[in-house]
């Protein structure tokens, strides 16, 4: 889908939702990661994530524009548009638009392993870190001993 077509189907949705015209830009943003669009308060554009289409089709797509053009008409008309605003829920709800869209990047779930491995030279106690410590700076927040670095190769 181009910038154009998609510029004509927020205006599509606009008329026929909202009743009103929309009179400004609307333009797919390859920068946006984990948001299914904005609207710029100052120059009143929606911009919006071609992953949206890609991954969810038009369905998700004109989720998407609706809730953006909730905020674009009530911003245009002086009413609350924020989130958070009993102006901005209520016009969601009248217009059947989603609150949240659909995730678009996979979250990483595997916990990142522990590159360093420090002991505590009196009690034992282990200490996993992603980054480098300074041994001189540390000490063992149970007993307060030396810690030193084990070498990755003990640990296999």
């Amino acid at each position: 889908m181009t910038d154009e077509k998609l510029y004509e189907l927020v205006c599509n949705v606009s008329k026929e939702i909202f009743g009103k015209d929309f009179l400004h830009r609307a333009f797919f943003n390859k920068r946006l990661r984990s948001t299914g669009g904005r609207y710029m308060l100052r120059t009143h554009d929606i911009e919006v994530n071609p992953l949206v289409f890609e991954k969810h089709g038009m369905e998700e797509l004109v989720g998407v524009i609706k809730h953006e053009l909730c905020h674009y008409h009530l911003h245009i008309e002086g009413k609350g548009y924020k989130h958070r605003d009993a102006d901005f829920r209520e016009l969601l709800k009248r217009t059947n638009s989603p609150r949240f869209c659909s995730t678009l990047i996979e979250r990483n779930k595997q916990v990142r392993a522990s590159k360093y491995t420090y002991q505590c030279v009196k009690c034992s106690l282990l200490y996993n870190r992603k980054i480098r410590l300074n041994t001189k700076k540390f000490r063992c927040g149970k007993c307060l001993g030396e810690l030193f670095l084990i070498p990755l190769e003990k640990l296999k």
